[in-house]
């Protein structure tokens, strides 16, 4: 049976938009999205043994969280793990040090859920998990979106004092000729143990790594009031259309 780490992350305030990881989205607590996404994918999938861990400096997070989900581990963030610079692999790391040594056991993965993506099926955390599980070579896969734009064919680029193609070729004249682009939208990720606990740069594009497409209108980056709105409206029409959205919803516990 694999072990896998369920990691969700949250900083205290938000400069780009105020306390947003204690927002109530469309009649719940935001961050209980994550949980109960991460809820339906375990119950649909018990040949994963799993543990939840949220890593955080926000004691208001934190008792939003054990009150409805007293089993996932609350963490309190480190001081020095808590700046506006502070690469979130590091909060991760951080997290899977910490749980191996309060558990006595070594995970076989880690899959980090945004707590600013709530338009995610359990459905998205199966598909990302499957496919690290069924590829050992690969260290990390996360989740992307279909790209509406591509640099080779319909977006340019500031070159001071004239604009260019964003990636100069004039062998594509129709977008479906283009090589495929996809847009990182931060919600899964799903690292292989060692390469997570090894990674000194924080970075993941010297990794071999592979995607899983989402939705392309489920998720939106929230990083304003605007954005906020604008997502309230797209999962209002989500979970009156799709089940497995409003499955999400109507998971979440009180």
């Amino acid at each position: 049976m694999k072990k896998l780490l369920i990691t969700v992350c949250g900083r205290a305030g938000s400069k780009g938009f105020k306390n947003k990881n204690l927002k109530t989205f469309c009649g719940k607590p935001l961050v209980y999205y994550s949980l109960a996404a991460a809820g339906l994918f375990l119950a649909a999938h018990p040949e994963v043994k799993a543990d939840i861990a949220l890593n955080t400096d926000s004691a208001d997070l934190a008792k939003l969280v054990a009150d409805k989900y007293p089993e996932v581990t609350f963490l309190p963030r480190c001081e020095e793990l808590g700046g506006d610079t502070v690469p979130k692999m590091a909060v991760i790391q951080d997290s899977l040090t910490r749980m191996e040594e309060k558990n006595g056991c070594k995970y076989d993965y880690v899959m980090d859920l945004d707590i600013t993506s709530p338009l995610r099926t359990a459905e998205d955390l199966a598909a990302a998990y499957k496919m690290k599980d069924e590829r050992d070579d690969l260290d990390l896969v996360y989740s992307v979106t279909e790209s509406r734009r591509n640099p080779c064919f319909n977006m340019v680029k500031d070159c001071g004092d004239h604009i260019e193609k964003g990636i100069a070729s004039d062998w594509f004249t129709a977008r479906q000729q283009a090589p495929v682009f996809y847009d990182v939208n931060a919600s899964i990720y799903v690292y292989r143990r060692d390469f997570l606990a090894n990674n000194a740069t924080h970075s993941i594009w010297d990794a071999k790594t592979y995607v899983t497409q989402m939705m392309d209108t489920g998720v939106l980056d929230i990083d304003s009031e605007d954005d906020f709105l604008l997502m309230e409206v797209i999962a209002d029409h989500l979970y009156h259309h799709y089940p497995a959205f409003a499955a999400v919803q109507e998971a979440i516990r009180g």
